[in-house]
């Protein structure tokens, strides 16, 4: 068997999540059934993650196996063809045959999206806040995260999770232009509702609800009741995956 990695971007708007869910339809459910119309069997296919309802990936990557080797190029384009237009594939690559998605990711960097003007076209795509936020106070909040590894004050409760230690390599807000923030998050890995909890309270922090040192506070607490409701998924961006070079064939 080979193994393939393959590489895609999708609105989520009109999806239950990644996850294929019994009771809507996932953009996993949809890459399987592009795949296995096209290699004409079942394909299962194992994600880099989960994004929840209504969250968007500019790259995603997910692993699926096949017995004989395949023309990345031609899949590729394929594949677009088979699948709706909310979800594209950018290309496939070949891994080794242990190579995993999900396991051997090694970082992930979300992107979310928020703005202080009515503006019809980024409604699916922007989280709009009232008033004016700090965000240099909450830049300073969002550096505390590098001093901590247990972040379950920010994950969803009830998960299957064995653990909720993940290491954060970059938290912060930039301005993108005179309405319009985008806070930027790099982690080994993420626990469920992790990043929209974070911006979430930090909005808490901008508003002036919490201090930089309430916020410190909430993570020590380990308790997801102590932090902010989480943000709309909407405004929410997967943007990245990395993985080691050794992997790929």
């Amino acid at each position: 068997m080979q193994r393939y990695f393959i590489y895609l971007a999708y609105d989520g708007t009109n999806y239950h999540g990644w996850q294929i869910q019994p009771n809507g339809c996932s953009v996993q459910e949809c890459l399987m059934k592009a795949l296995s119309t096209f290699l004409r069997r079942e394909v299962e296919v194992i994600g880099a993650g989960r994004t929840d309802a209504g969250v968007h990936a500019s790259l995603m990557v997910a692993h699926f196996d096949n017995e004989e080797e395949l023309d990345t190029v031609a899949i590729t384009e394929k594949l677009n063809r088979l699948l709706p237009p909310d979800i594209s594939v950018f290309k496939l690559r070949r891994v080794k045959n242990d190579a995993h998605a999900r396991f051997d990711a090694v970082a992930r960097t979300y992107k979310y999206y928020v703005t202080t003007a009515k503006y019809p076209f980024n409604r699916q795509y922007r989280y709009r806040v009232h008033g004016t936020l700090d965000f240099e106070k909450m830049n300073k909040a969002a550096a505390t995260l590098f001093d901590y590894s247990d972040f379950t004050s920010f994950s969803k409760l009830h998960t299957d999770v064995k653990t909720n230690l993940c290491k954060i390599m970059h938290a912060e807000w930039t301005q993108v232009d005179d309405t319009t923030w985008v806070f930027t998050i790099q982690a080994d890995r993420f626990l469920r509702n992790m990043v929209r909890a974070i911006v979430g309270t930090l909005l808490e922090v901008g508003r002036g609800k919490l201090s930089v040192e309430d916020f410190r506070k909430v993570i020590e607490q380990q308790d997801r009741c102590k932090a902010g409701t989480s943000a709309p998924g909407n405004a929410l961006f997967l943007v990245n995956v990395e993985y080691p070079e050794d992997i790929f064939v």
